[in-house]
């Protein structure tokens, strides 16, 4: 593998985890504003 093989792997793995990470906090917000809707109905 060169250089920029090593470059683009870390590259890609580091997009993953944020898109991970992103997808992960956008269904936790999600879920808190669903959780708030259902107590102000109440």
């Amino acid at each position: 593998m060169s250089g920029f093989d090593i470059v683009m792997v870390i590259a890609i793995i580091l997009c993953a985890r944020l898109g991970v990470r992103l997808v992960t906090g956008y269904i936790k917000m999600q879920k808190e504003t669903k959780d708030e809707d259902d107590n102000t109905v109440e």
